[in-house]
């Protein structure tokens, strides 16, 4: 196996930017996820797992990102843009099978969840630092798909993987260590439960249900103690930091 991407997120929930390098440290690959846009009027961080309110932050370059006047009138809502999260800070998750039977449009149930369980405090992660998904999974996805195919950036991993293998191998590396060129060593901990931003429109690319439909149609892993959930990829810590760069090789340990 080997490093096929590396992709950071300057700016939670804005697109992000493909990297030769990098350096990985406890936070994850550097200068990812640094800043995040706030919801001035819920004092919850926005995310485009609510798609109905933010899924137009998926048109900007979080490499390059506007101004909070910019960001305010593109989103409808007034936003700051902040670099330290507040305390206790919250996200919302709409129920992605609505969002799949109703459209991104409908106002459809969310749950309501803290920033980073598996991440060192004062970060802007979901759960973890890393999270990775591997060119198997990714054309597994494709071939089942009515396209034949799906695009890696939907799922917004940090590291893409090459293996030879097929199907959904990561789906077996929670609790293993992944050993990424020299130095890097990740604790795989979980299976990424998938919410809708993966349908939705990156960019340039146009949306795809089917990122989501797929699967959640062919790939429903335990999560926890939630039960089954729709899963693509795993999310990681960092056991031990250093640099990573395209093309490493990667092992398990």
């Amino acid at each position: 196996m080997h490093v096929e991407t590396l992709r950071r997120y300057p700016v939670k929930s804005l697109l992000g930017e493909e990297v030769a390098e990098s350096e990985v440290s406890e936070r994850g690959l550097a200068g990812d996820r640094a800043r995040a846009v706030l919801d001035v009027a819920t004092g919850k961080i926005a995310s485009a797992k609510n798609p109905r309110l933010w899924r137009a932050l998926l048109t900007v370059e979080g490499a390059a990102c506007p101004s909070e006047a910019e960001l305010s009138r593109l989103t409808g809502r007034e936003v700051r843009l902040i670099d330290v999260p507040p305390e206790g800070a919250e996200l919302e998750r709409s129920v992605p099978e609505r969002v799949l039977a109703e459209g991104i449009e409908a106002e459809v149930p969310y749950t309501v969840g803290t920033l980073g369980a598996g991440a060192p405090p004062g970060t802007f992660f979901d759960f973890a630092p890393i999270h990775l998904i591997t060119t198997a999974a990714l054309e597994r996805i494709g071939a089942l798909g009515p396209r034949g195919r799906v695009e890696a950036v939907r799922y917004r991993p940090n590291l893409v993987i090459a293996t030879g293998e097929e199907g959904f191998p990561e789906n077996d590396w929670p609790g293993r260590r992944l050993h990424v060129g020299d130095e890097v060593v990740l604790e795989v901990i979980v299976a990424s439960p998938r919410c809708a931003i993966p349908t939705l429109a990156h960019g340039a690319l146009g949306r795809d249900v089917d990122a989501l439909r797929t699967v959640a149609r062919h790939n429903r892993v335990p999560v926890f103690d939630s039960g089954p959930q729709p899963c693509a990829g795993v999310y990681a810590r960092v056991a031990r930091p250093g640099r990573v760069r395209k093309g490493d090789p990667v092992r398990l340990g």
